[in-house]
């Protein structure tokens, strides 16, 4: 175990590299993101509620801040913002989580967790493809339409339990693993936007474009977190591995000049595309003396791995703090 004032082992050199890495990150956030409207309303409309699913695995509080506690339970509160966003489309909202642990030992802990997100939808005059796989429309597809007034609600729900088990290597140091799983349900309330058709022979049709819809996963989870501490200040640069199950179709209805279809991609015979499995990468700095730890390697990496994993977002912040007492 490391102490607040103990001098860190050869190991933090890893620690030093993964901050150098997110300074390049930082670097490669200039390089500007592919155009957002090249890809059609309902794979966006998929993506913007993927992206926060992963900004919430990224920025869940459960990572050790590399000083020796006691044995009694041990809590995280954590809240953020987030923000991503296709054109002028988006999804926007508080996020909160709250985590606690037992340590049993010096090597291992459960872990419990919560958390709950409440996110909007939000944008109007948006000019992108009109296409969709959830069914077959009357109407001369793929076409450019303008989408206008966006909205409805996003309610990222979950619960899960696991363990951390602490090790000690010659080339890594100290370091931490944590495994476990999740309930979590993504709701979409509401989630429609208009639309009228701009070109082609179905210019000038109007009608209305639905994905809310309920989603139910058990998401496994495994990562790996490197806890340093250098006098007041703690950092641990972690990688986490989710994987929601089942992947489920895209839910969704569209309406239009004398039509009023329901479907989802997968009854479609288009496949299953919600449940993406997600990787994340994280640097928290902690002032170990007030127990608040801020997701600082989120607030890089995440814009940077959702415009490469979700094609169409092309902004994405997420800014999380948590108090540990």
């Amino acid at each position: 175990m490391i102490h607040a004032d103990a001098t860190p082992p050869r190991g933090s050199d890893v620690s030093r590299h993964l901050i150098a890495g997110a300074a390049a990150i930082v670097a490669a956030m200039a390089w500007p993101c592919g155009p957002a409207r090249a890809h059609s309303f309902e794979f966006v409309a998929e993506h913007l509620p993927e992206a926060a699913m992963n900004n919430r695995f990224a920025t869940l509080a459960m990572w050790d801040d590399g000083t020796l506690r006691g044995a009694g339970w041990q809590f995280a509160l954590q809240g953020g913002l987030q923000s991503i966003s296709s054109g002028r489309l988006s999804v926007r909202g508080p996020a909160v989580s709250l985590s606690a642990w037992k340590q049993f030992d010096p090597q291992w802990a459960l872990l419990v967790l919560g958390f709950r997100d409440d996110l909007r939808f939000a944008g109007t005059n948006d000019s992108r493809l009109l296409e969709t796989r959830i069914a077959s429309l009357p109407l001369a597809l793929p076409a450019q339409a303008l989408f206008t007034d966006l909205q409805g609600r996003l309610h990222n729900t979950g619960a899960g339990v696991g363990f951390k088990v602490k090790h000690q290597l010659a080339w890594l140091g100290e370091h931490e693993w944590i495994a476990g799983a999740i309930w979590q349900r993504l709701q979409m309330r509401n989630y429609r936007a208009s639309y009228r058709v701009l070109e082609g022979p179905s210019t000038g049709a109007m009608g209305f474009a639905d994905y809310s819809g309920n989603y139910n996963f058990a998401v496994p989870f495994a990562g790996l977190g490197v806890p340093r501490s250098f006098g007041s200040w703690g950092l641990n640069a972690h990688l986490l591995l989710a994987l929601p199950l089942p992947r489920r179709g895209v839910q969704g209805r569209i309406a239009g000049p004398g039509f009023d279809l329901s479907g989802d991609t997968a009854s479609a015979g288009n496949g299953k595309h919600v449940g993406d499995v997600s990787l994340t990468l994280g640097l928290d700095i902690s002032y170990l003396p007030w127990g608040l730890s801020v997701a600082a390697g989120s607030f890089v990496s995440q814009p940077l791995l959702e415009s490469a994993v979700h094609k169409g977002i092309n902004r994405n912040w997420v800014i999380s703090m948590s108090k540990r007492f």
